[in-house]
């Protein structure tokens, strides 16, 4: 890779990383699912009427809509939202390549090798100290939808690697067509129209930043720099960047949102990242699973990602 491109292939791991400090201001503003909401109505608009079809079935922009979009996104919200830390968060996201390759054994018909299994043991291992170092006084259940989030997002990896969309970016801007108005009429269900009219009328510019910078940033930005350097290089080669997400995640949480690094989240996330990075390059060499990994960090733009 030239150096301009690994520095485009960090640039966006950052952009992923910091985006769940703008995903925790957003909702100090907003409640969760109308953020949602908000998020993708910002990143469809103007930007699909300009884009041309998907140039994939329409089944599978509604797939990958469902499973990340709003399975995914609105499960990581609601957690946050719940208390679970955006720095941990961006962590136990990194989970969605572990249960990718569970969900890839009996709906793509693949089979794990050695390294991979290693690899997730590691990695789960991780988790179970996340959960553990989180759970003392701390809310469960929060910690419990940002895990369910991640098996969204692996749904959804599965998803677009049955549509192998030829263009990630437009194929993104259709799939953020999908969740505004499910998530709007959940949020009037049980956020109430209440609440939801008050965060509308009392924008503030932190909530603005917030919203252009999720919508923008990270899902319209962050999605067509990813797909480019994929389409370039080759998702083998440019997936191990998205490791780097946790770090700049977790970084960014505790310089601005002031959240704690302690010894078992930092033992956590060296665990976490050791054992996605066996499932996600050595592992390539020993199985066919890295095709649906690749698949996994082709469709991993919606990183918060």
């Amino acid at each position: 890779m030239s150096p301009r491109h690994i520095l485009a292939a960090v640039l966006v791991a950052a952009t992923w990383g910091v985006n769940f400090v703008f995903v925790d201001i957003g909702l100090g503003s907003f409640p969760p699912l109308l953020f949602l909401a908000i998020r993708f109505v910002v990143a469809a608009l103007p930007a699909v009427l300009f884009v041309g079809k998907p140039q994939v079935p329409w089944r599978w922009v509604l797939a990958v809509g469902a499973a990340t979009c709003c399975f995914q996104f609105g499960l990581l919200f609601v957690g946050m939202h719940l208390g679970m830390p955006a720095g941990l968060s961006s962590l136990v996201l990194q989970a969605q390549a572990l249960f990718t390759m569970l969900l890839a054994v009996p709906l793509l018909g693949e089979r794990p090798g050695r390294w991979q299994i290693v690899g997730m043991a590691i990695a789960l291992s991780g988790i179970a100290l996340v959960a553990v170092d989180y759970g003392q006084g701390s809310p469960l259940l929060a910690f419990l939808l940002v895990l369910g989030g991640a098996v969204g997002w692996a749904l959804g990896n599965i998803a677009t690697r049955k549509a192998a969309p030829p263009d990630a970016f437009r194929f993104m801007v259709w799939v953020s067509v999908v969740p505004p108005l499910p998530m709007l009429l959940l949020s009037l269900a049980f956020e109430g129209i209440g609440p939801d009219l008050r965060a509308l009328s009392h924008l503030s510019v932190s909530a603005l930043v917030s919203v252009g910078y999720v919508a923008w940033m990270a899902t319209l930005v962050g999605y067509g720099l990813w797909g480019m350097l994929i389409r370039r290089y080759g998702a083998t080669v440019i997936a191990p960047y998205s490791l780097l997400v946790p770090v700049f995640g977790m970084s960014s949480s505790a310089l601005v949102l002031h959240e704690k690094l302690s010894a078992p989240r930092i033992g956590a996330a060296v665990l976490v990242i050791v054992g996605v990075s066996l499932t996600s390059v050595f592992g390539s060499k020993l199985t066919g699973w890295q095709r649906s990994l690749q698949a996994s960090r082709y469709g991993a733009a919606h990183d918060v990602r």
